[in-house]
């Protein structure tokens, strides 16, 4: 201690009655909510990953299992249906949908031969414009329509 050098030896400090600058209170105030939102924040982001690390693994079981998305869409319904006073519109033939559609884009890559292309990306043409899904099927139209004389 530095007191000792004048021979008195501090053994307890005890502080009474301490009163804060109004300023100082605000700012150690905005410091605290700060360091909440920065841990919400931080908690939250946490989640998600553990959200989109989940949901990849059902995307794989679901992909190895075509049945399995059958599965949970009749689960949807049931969860749906407990209410009584709701009209659902569900797809029924949503597996059969989705096996054509990777059927027919297998055949259109093999007749390209280029890689398979799902519906939902993008694609570069031989031009290096991007093209979506949308412009490859009106691309598809217009090179298959008749020729006008």
């Amino acid at each position: 201690m530095q007191t000792e050098e004048w021979g008195i030896k501090v053994t307890v400090v005890e502080l009474r009655d301490i009163q804060l600058p109004e300023s100082m209170q605000r700012a150690m105030a905005r410091q605290a909510e700060a360091e909440r939102e920065k841990r919400a924040k931080i908690i939250a982001a946490q989640g998600e990953a553990l959200a989109a690390g989940e949901l990849a693994t059902a995307s794989d079981v679901m992909m190895a299992h075509p049945l399995a998305l059958q599965l949970r869409n009749l689960q949807t319904l049931v969860e749906v249906a407990v209410d009584k006073n709701s009209t659902v519109v569900f797809p029924a033939p949503l597996m059969s949908t989705i096996a054509e559609l990777a059927t027919f884009l297998e055949r259109e890559s093999k007749a390209a031969g280029q890689p398979a292309a799902r519906p939902d990306q993008p694609t570069r043409s031989t031009n290096g414009k991007v093209v979506t899904s949308a412009g490859r099927q009106e691309a598809r139209r217009v090179a298959s329509a008749p020729e006008s004389p």
